[in-house]
Formats: structure tokens, C-alpha cells, sequence
């Protein structure tokens, strides 16, 4: 397995999982569910890269970078890493966010991309510790950052609010 960030040679198939994400699913957005493969090219693709080094956003952005999780030539999930916190970020989403395919999950992907993903956040964020966000009902998710190291640091109604450390 590899983590491999988000580039033009891989645009087919990063552009083939980003529209069959679903809009939101599990706390994770995706505003870019169903788009056609010229629009993903076109603007998507550039902009999903851009905001790894930002250029005229708004005050409240965080630069963020895209990776994906390939496994033999299958594209598997995305990992998403914030590279520093803002108060909304660090009582909400956290550093990292993730999604693996429907029919790849429940077979150590998403453990083996939170793994690498979490290497390279260390290297990136400033923070002692990778802040991370689950839904309470997502329990597969939970065993995934466990697996991690992670430790349950509050929750509110609807989320567990989880931290590995550095």
C-alpha cells in the first residue's frame, strides 16, 4: 500500500473516487459528488491542489493537503490533513479526515491510511497532538484510530473527539 498525494498523473481515478463519494457521509463533505470528469479537470483538481499552499482565501482557511491510498493499482481512500488548528478546527473536524471505498472497508485499509497519514501529519503540524473527529454511530472508525494510538479526549452528542500523539 501507498499514500500518494493528490497530482495530475492519477486525475482519472482520483476524479472517479471524488464523484462517487457521496456529498457527506459520516461527517466527511464532499461538494464535489457527481461532477463531470472535464469540470473535475478543469477546476476540481487544480483547486483541490492549491489548497495545500493557499493563495487569497479567507482568514478562517487552513491549507490542506489531499493524499490517496492506493493498494495494487486500486485507489482505495482519501486522507486529508489540515496543517494546523483553528479554534472551529479544534473543537470540530480536527487535523485529519478520511474516507475508504464502500467495498474496500472492513479489510485494514483505513488502519494502514491513518497509519501512513499520521506519519506524515507529525511532520507537518505544529500541535503535540492529531486531533481527529468521529461520529459516535461510526464505530469501524473509532477501532481505526484506536488501532492508531488515539485516546478518546471529550465528546459532544454526536461526536467523539479523539487524539494520537505526536
Amino acid at each position: 500500500m501507498e499514500l500518494r498525494k493528490i497530482n495530475t498523473q492519477d486525475a482519472f481515478a482520483q476524479w472517479e473516487y471524488t464523484t462517487a463519494l457521496p456529498s457527506d457521509e459520516n461527517g466527511l463533505t464532499n461538494p464535489n459528488h457527481g461532477v463531470s470528469y472535464d469540470e473535475y479537470l478543469e477546476n476540481v483538481l487544480p483547486t483541490l491542489i492549491s489548497y495545500e499552499h493557499p493563495v487569497n482565501m479567507p482568514e478562517w482557511f487552513v491549507p490542506e493537503t489531499y493524499y490517496y491510498l492506493w493498494d495494487e493499482g486500486h485507489l482505495v481512500g482519501e486522507f486529508r490533513i489540515r496543517h494546523y488548528l483553528t479554534e472551529a478546527l479544534r473543537t470540530g473536524a480536527g487535523h485529519i479526515g478520511y474516507s475508504i471505498l464502500k467495498g474496500f472497508r472492513g479489510k485494514g485499509y483505513g488502519t494502514e491510511g491513518l497509519r501512513l497519514t499520521v506519519q506524515i501529519a507529525k511532520s507537518i503540524i505544529p500541535e503535540d497532538e492529531i486531533y481527529l473527529r468521529v461520529n459516535k454511530d461510526n464505530i469501524a472508525s473509532q477501532k481505526v484510530m484506536i488501532k492508531n494510538g488515539a485516546r478518546l479526549a471529550g465528546e459532544d452528542n454526536q461526536h467523539m473527539f479523539m487524539r494520537i500523539p505526536k
